[in-house]
């Protein structure tokens, strides 16, 4: 039985190993290397062979003998900070989409996970897009209380990062008309949820072409702005002399950033340019731009916590997961918003025909 090339590729890219450096710590030359992973190689590795590149990687053996893998096009995949990303690091995160992918298929065959509920809203400005997902989810101009749940609760399959750069914040995509969104466990609370709307800006306003670019990026941080802070509260906000400790005061109300409060108050017309600059210098002063003063916890999903507490009940843990998707137990727990392993454990699931069924609440 031969190996699966693609999967060769993708455990390479994870650990952000050129062939040269792979072959390197095998011993192996670069061009063996690159011509596993080739759909029509001429050799493949030996069993040997195959057993030292598993232990350098640090994956199972049997993980390169799975299904083809449904790689994700890096054309689909929005990365805010694309101009300072290293090529590996983008090459990483795009394979950790790919494997949250992999687990996405595996959920999607024993559970009814939420149906997509996401409008294609392509032609329309980013405020009145934002306008119209809120009313469309039922949402009026109420605060959200957690974006990740929201998300979920509208088919979005949100998965966690613990990528080693803040560079790599949050990306989405879609794949088999299935939007995902991949959010950095390094953020503060405040800054994962604007994350979490901003790439759904992206999956709602560049649904079919590429959400890359200096221009959809703009674009997406409106929507973000406005579907986080309706434009109705913001102007009701009376703050006759704008201080930055009354911003602190009131940010809880949308559960935002004080940045993010002072750019939204700005682009609404409440603030004039002089104020909105001496918030910025003191908020800046104060390091507001990486941490929070009265900080919200970060938001995690409800949906995994769910299907993992459902398999337990049917004998499978972490490390049973882990070893039926062949996905190594630190991929799988730093994808399903859990930096630490946890206990509990199980080989195999029951087969059946009734799917569980998963409802937020």
């Amino acid at each position: 039985m031969e190996i699966n090339p693609e999967r060769l590729k993708l455990a390479r890219l994870r650990r952000k190993m050129t062939y040269s450096a792979l072959a390197t710590a095998t011993g192996l030359s670069s061009k063996s290397v690159a011509e596993y992973e080739k759909y029509d190689s001429l050799f493949s590795p030996s069993e040997q062979t195959l057993s030292i590149l598993a232990s350098i990687l640090g994956y199972p053996v049997s993980f390169f003998y799975g299904k083809e893998v449904d790689f994700v096009d890096p054309s689909t995949v929005s990365f805010r900070s694309l101009k300072n990303l290293k090529a590996a690091e983008q090459h990483a995160a795009e394979a950790a989409g790919s494997l949250g992918v992999i687990i996405n298929n595996y959920f999607e065959d024993i559970f009814n996970l939420p149906c997509l509920n996401i409008p294609n809203l392509r032609d329309y400005e980013p405020e009145v897009a934002a306008e119209i997902v809120r009313e469309k989810w039922g949402l009026g101009v109420k605060s959200i209380s957690n974006m990740v749940h929201l998300l979920e609760a509208n088919g979005v399959r949100v998965f966690s990062l613990a990528e080693n750069t803040l560079d790599v914040d949050a990306f989405s995509f879609w794949k088999n008309d299935t939007p995902y969104v991949f959010l950095n466990t390094q953020k503060t609370g405040e800054r994962s949820r604007f994350d979490a709307a901003h790439e759904l800006g992206h999956l709602v306003l560049h649904r079919h072409g590429s959400p890359q670019g200096k221009s959809a990026e703009e674009e997406a941080d409106n929507f973000a702005s406005a579907f986080l802070m309706p434009k109705r509260t913001i102007l009701a906000t009376k703050m006759a002399f704008p201080t930055l400790d009354g911003i602190i005061s009131i940010k809880g109300n949308w559960l935002v950033s004080s940045v993010a409060l002072i750019v939204r108050m700005k682009n609404v017309g409440i603030l004039t340019e002089w104020q909105y600059r001496s918030l910025m210098v003191e908020a800046t002063k104060r390091g507001l731009r990486k941490s929070e003063v009265n900080g919200i916890a970060r938001e995690r999903s409800l949906i995994i916590d769910k299907l993992l507490s459902s398999l337990k009940k049917e004998g499978i843990g972490i490390f049973g997961l882990s070893k039926m998707l062949s996905i190594p137990t630190d991929e799988l727990t730093h994808l399903l918003f859990r930096p630490t392993v946890i206990n509990g454990d199980g080989l195999n699931i029951g087969s059946s025909n009734n799917k569980p069924s998963l409802k937020l609440v």
